[in-house]
């Protein structure tokens, strides 16, 4: 008898744990998608690469060749402060020459009303100390500097009259991730009284934000193209455009 009420005894406790193990989780958060479009703009006006002439802060006339730049470490945050989505992966190269580049979706965000985005112009240190890497990071882009000095965050290149350099040359690469001349530079941009209703998978707000390409060349320093038509290397005159185009972003319009 007492070793078939042990058996018994052990028949159970096998059955309970395999009850235990078989218990379903609860549902899943439901979550939803936004997209951002980027608009590359002189001012207020869409920039044309190779055939238009603008002129900057200085007075100096510039046409560009070449517009590109990084964003990374998304961050959305709810109307109430409750919510924060942080997108995975996050790093996009902005290619004025790529129409594909200039719009993206993220995905698996929680349901809410959001209004305020934030991002790093750049690509952070870990990612800078990583190694190879693919997807926008990957080296056949053309934005990895070196193994020392990392990727370029921002590149802007084309002519213009006044400059001093061979072919009239303007280039201004922004470099460096780390020290003295560091040129990652956080943004946080309000929607203001706006708010992008993430409600379904279904639905698909979308966040409109451009950038000024004026911004490179004033506030707080005016670039002259005559005393500084090239900036290529890691240093102060790096660090210099970086602080210019902090503030190039802004949020044109919602649409949900």
């Amino acid at each position: 008898m007492k070793i078939q009420y042990f058996i018994l005894s052990l028949l159970s406790l096998v059955i309970f744990s395999c009850k235990k193990d078989t218990k379903t989780e609860g549902p899943l958060t439901p979550t939803g998608s936004m997209a951002i479009f980027i608009e590359n703009k002189v001012d207020t006006a869409p920039l044309v690469l190779n055939t238009k002439n603008y002129v900057n802060q200085n007075g100096d006339t510039f046409k560009l060749s070449k517009y590109k730049y990084y964003i990374s470490n998304i961050k959305l945050v709810t109307t109430d402060g409750k919510k924060t989505y942080w997108e995975p992966e996050s790093y996009h190269l902005i290619d004025q020459a790529d129409a594909n580049s200039l719009v993206f979706t993220m995905n698996g965000i929680p349901l809410g009303p959001y209004n305020s985005i934030s991002f790093m112009i750049g690509v952070d240190s870990l990612r800078n100390c990583s190694g190879a890497q693919t997807g926008a990071l990957d080296p056949v882009k053309g934005m990895f500097w070196d193994w020392t000095s990392g990727y370029i965050m921002g590149w802007l290149e084309g002519t213009s009259p006044q400059s001093t350099f061979t072919n009239k040359l303007i280039l201004y690469q922004s470099v460096g991730f780390n020290g003295q001349y560091r040129v990652l530079k956080n943004v946080t941009l309000s929607f203001g009284n706006q708010t992008a209703s993430v409600v379904s998978n279904d639905h698909l707000p979308e966040v409109h934000i451009s950038s000024n390409v004026l911004e490179w060349f004033k506030t707080p320093t005016v670039i002259s193209f005559s005393a500084t038509p090239v900036v290529s290397v890691p240093g102060a005159a790096s660090r210099t455009i970086a602080d210019n185009y902090a503030d190039m972003f802004k949020v044109d319009q919602v649409v949900n």
